[in-house]
């Protein structure tokens, strides 16, 4: 950790200098050079992935299997993918030239955008602190990484692992917390990506528009999970329970409530009953594969939105522990507490209605999801439901697993994020699309050039320009 908000502005300062200077050298540019360092990368991570997910397990209470498929795994995957598609992602593509521009080659050519600072959160702080400088690094960026404070077992390796694989002036991880976000933020970068809350998010949106820097915000929101009455009832609980849990409900793509047609309500919430004593036992707080919440403060925050009155299961908690039970709440109205704001926690309200047109109203008045998740048959209702709506992503018949795909862009729109990344979508993201125009000396048309005299070469104007 940088100590002291002079020393951590002048070593911050240090740090970003030095690598716009390795960035404007040209060695991060080489396709080949950008590989290598990609099969480092995950050269490392698979030396290091015992003592990630133990860090994943003190930080999180995320069982080892979690740890690997929800973030060691997904990062091996996103990088794989890079090393196979990087080649054919960094080479210039001539487009097509229109015939005022006779005679040309018009190409666009991807270009780093150079120094660039990835802010990662607690939740799933392997993941996605990784995940972008995987395309950070493919697209022949820097990067200054800044973990958590929140996760600091995680960050601890991540900044081992970094520090070993890459020279500081590549890559380098600084860890702390305000005081070095502060520090981080007064820096020029070229590109900022952030990922976390929409609170943050607007504190570095605002730094980011003080020096024109381009800003990619990865944020959250309240993710709606509809459920129509011509879904399969037994399926949809069982991945809602699976998807609403996983990593103690601290997803940012959870489903953060459930809107179910009046009819098949009962038969739902049942369930979602019965699902979660099959998936986490009698007992969910003596599951040793159930994690925790991330602080005290986060926990109290949680508990404090369960109505014990409304509880069909769950509601339990164990405050040295930090855990709180899988819990489902019914009858809950828009009025709730636990409406008001994203849970981000174990907690699952149920509310219902009546026809699709009062659904679009109701969510068209809230700020736009993260996610959207929706379970029917009716191919209908499906097509109608992903097509009103406007959220950043989601599924059909399931939840949580869209995003892992390299061969589709992650992100939000509006409130809950602007910008995408994953694969080829992560690339782009990284880079700046130049367009250029090669103009041949062979011939010179004439038309251009003042003086205007010809009626001919107006006409000729006329034709093509239109």
């Amino acid at each position: 950790m940088i100590q002291g908000q002079v020393g951590a502005m002048t070593d911050i300062e240090n740090i970003v200098k030095k690598q716009r200077a390795y960035f404007n050298s040209g060695k991060t540019l080489p396709v080949e050079q950008r590989i290598a360092s990609l099969k480092r990368l995950r050269s490392y991570i698979r030396r290091y992935e015992d003592e990630i997910g133990e860090a994943l397990k003190e930080d999180l209470g995320k069982s080892s299997i979690e740890g690997y498929f929800c973030e060691t795994g997904l990062v091996l995957s996103e990088l794989t993918y890079m090393i196979n598609h990087v080649r054919r992602y960094a080479r210039e593509h001539t487009v097509h030239s229109p015939i005022t521009q006779f005679v040309s080659r018009s190409y666009v050519k991807p270009s780093p955008y150079g120094c660039t600072l990835i802010m990662s959160p607690w939740n799933y702080p392997f993941l996605l602190t990784i995940d972008p400088l995987v395309d950070a690094i493919a697209a022949g960026n820097t990067a200054v990484v800044k973990p958590s404070a929140y996760s600091p077992a995680s960050s601890r390796v991540i900044e081992k692992l970094i520090s070993e694989c890459f020279r500081p002036e590549y890559v380098k991880v600084v860890t702390g917390g305000r005081e070095e976000n502060a520090a981080l933020l007064d820096q020029k970068f070229d590109l900022i990506f952030f990922t976390g809350s929409q609170t943050v998010g607007k504190e570095v949106l605002r730094h980011a528009a003080e020096r024109l820097t381009p800003a990619v915000l990865e944020l959250g929101g309240k993710s709606p999970c509809i459920v129509d009455s011509s879904a399969k009832i037994k399926l949809a609980a069982k991945r809602i329970v699976f998807a609403k849990f996983l990593n103690c409900g601290q997803t940012c793509v959870a489903p953060d409530y459930i809107l179910c047609k009046k009819d098949i309500k009962d038969q739902l919430v049942k369930e979602l009953c019965r699902q979660i004593r099959l998936q986490y036992g009698a007992y969910p707080l003596n599951n040793p594969d159930y994690g925790k919440i991330i602080n005290k403060k986060h926990f109290d925050r949680i508990c404090a939105l369960i109505d014990k009155d409304k509880t069909i299961i769950g509601g339990g908690y164990d405050e040295a522990a930090l855990k709180i039970e899988p819990t489902v709440m019914d009858n809950v109205t828009y009025a709730d507490a636990v409406m008001g704001e994203e849970i981000f926690g174990p907690v699952i309200p149920v509310l219902t209605f009546d026809s699709y047109e009062e659904l679009y109203r109701d969510l068209a008045s809230k700020p736009r999801p993260l996610a959207l998740y929706i379970f029917a048959e009716d191919r209908k209702v499906i097509r109608s439901v992903t097509g009103r709506v406007s959220y950043g992503g989601g599924c059909v018949n399931d939840a949580v697993v869209h995003l892992a795909t390299s061969e589709m862009g992650f992100g939000g729109v509006g409130e809950s994020g602007m910008g995408a990344y994953h694969g080829r979508t992560g690339f782009d993201t990284f880079s700046h699309n130049k367009s250029i125009l090669d103009k041949k000396t062979w011939i010179d048309v004439p038309m251009r050039y003042q003086p205007y005299k010809s009626k001919l070469y107006e006409k000729i104007f006329h034709l093509v320009l239109r």
